[in-house]
């Protein structure tokens, strides 16, 4: 045997003696803890974004919500990062935790000192997947200030009431309709042929029902009726929040790459048509931050309309649950931008697209391709995408307080938005007091 395969052996013989040092058996004892209804289990989850928060210099909260007295097995997770407005919900009743699963989980931890290995159950026997969620409603801390009267503005009724439509019993969103109907109606006599009894000698708050009815505006977007601009009559803003515009450049991401240069790429990934048209337009702009913003109207145009689409078709079927998660996926709407779709939009209690929010939803899109066309939009191709005529969309535009150009071009009719804003139901409004 050559000195060359003896060193070969050697080697090989002293790695292999040195795994098995490395190696280190114990003999330890098991012990199974039982769930105990006093005592939460270990609750596990994780990041679907991708998020770490051993990143961050200062731990996130964390809190585990549980109704006690009604199915005590549902849990919610809720992890916020400091100084954030994105937190990270996972709940054990919803997505992926709702699918059946045959296996049981546990959670085992090792004492090496003690050489004692503990089994304990996790919380709900489910692994939470922890999505991303913009928090747009108003804290409870907020809702408690106003409670005890140590706020008073024009907004605090409202925020009052998105959390009682949120989180409240059927119960006290009855109620909370039924106060808004008497805020709405009370120098109408006939009104108060809707509501019970309990409700009919009620001492009410003139003051505070001023302020109430001062809340109550038009079935449109996020607006301010002051503005001397059209680009500051609708606020893009709260229409699209600085916390999601991560989530929509994928437009951008395409042209860059050169995928989105191929002619068919956009209609079979369900670009709808206004998108389409736009992207020339897009290529076009050579400021950057302007190109960016024109991008993340059209994604988020996009992501609109087929959420749209998949409300439209869920109502149809009459189905009682929500929009199902593949096809979400499949439209590739970022879960992000669908939670606050579903906040904003889908009635908690019925889990369909109500006629109301129809109007709001549409009045979304419509806003958005004013902002994509500088404020001189034709209803051509949107009115396509949105399955509605032209002539149908005529009411919404007049409600967002649009008018008809003078100026036609090609056959084709154009709306504008003058300022300051006012909409068909702000007129009706006028002519009620006049």
């Amino acid at each position: 045997m050559a000195d060359s395969d003896l060193d070969v052996e050697s080697n090989h013989r002293t790695k292999s003696e040195r795994r098995r040092k490395n190696k280190r058996s114990l003999n330890v004892e098991t012990s199974y803890l039982a769930d105990n209804p006093d005592r939460i289990a270990p609750v596990v989850g994780y990041f679907s974004s991708g998020y770490n928060p051993c990143d961050s210099q200062e731990p996130p909260e964390v809190r585990v919500l549980r109704n006690r007295n009604h199915r005590s097995s549902r849990l919610d997770l809720v992890v916020k990062p400091k100084e954030s407005s994105v937190e990270f919900v996972g709940r054990s009743y919803e997505g992926e935790a709702a699918v059946h699963q045959p296996c049981h989980y546990a959670l085992g931890i090792l004492d090496k000192d003690s050489q004692t290995l503990k089994v304990v159950p996790i919380a709900a026997n489910k692994i939470f997947r922890l999505e991303p969620r913009v928090m747009k409603s108003p804290s409870v801390e907020e809702a408690s200030e106003v409670l005890e009267g140590r706020v008073d503005d024009g907004n605090t009724r409202r925020k009052i009431s998105d959390l009682t439509s949120l989180y409240g019993t059927k119960k006290q969103r009855n109620m909370d309709k039924k106060l808004r109907l008497l805020a709405q109606q009370t120098n109408d006599p006939s009104a108060r042929e809707n509501l019970p009894d309990e409700m009919l000698n009620v001492d009410m708050n003139d003051e505070a029902l001023k302020d109430t009815k001062a809340t109550i505006g038009p079935n449109i977007p996020p607006h301010d009726l002051s503005a001397v601009t059209p680009e500051k009559a609708y606020l893009l803003d709260e229409i699209i929040q600085k916390g999601e515009r991560d989530y929509l450049f994928d437009i951008l991401d395409l042209l860059n790459s050169g995928i989105g240069e191929k002619p068919k790429y956009w209609e079979e990934n369900y670009y709808p048509s206004f998108v389409v048209n736009r992207i020339p337009k897009l290529k076009e702009v050579q400021n950057e931050e302007e190109k960016k913003k024109l991008a993340f109207i059209l994604s988020y145009i996009t992501h609109l309309v087929n959420f749209w689409k998949l409300a439209a078709s869920n109502r149809r079927s009459k189905s009682q649950s929500s929009i199902s998660g593949d096809a979400i996926n499949k439209y590739k709407i970022p879960r992000i931008v669908y939670q606050k779709f579903e906040q904003l939009f889908i009635d908690p209690a019925s889990k369909v697209l109500s006629s109301y929010k129809k109007e709001l939803v549409i009045g979304y899109i419509l806003v958005l391709t004013l902002f994509a066309d500088k404020f001189s939009s034709s209803p051509s191709d949107i009115s396509k995408d949105l399955g509605m005529s032209v002539s149908d969309l005529r009411l919404y535009y007049t409600q967002l307080g649009c008018k008809l150009s003078n100026k036609a071009r090609f056959g084709e009719v154009f709306w504008t938005l003058p300022v300051p804003l006012k909409s068909a139901d702000m007129k009706k409004r006028r002519k009620r007091k006049a």
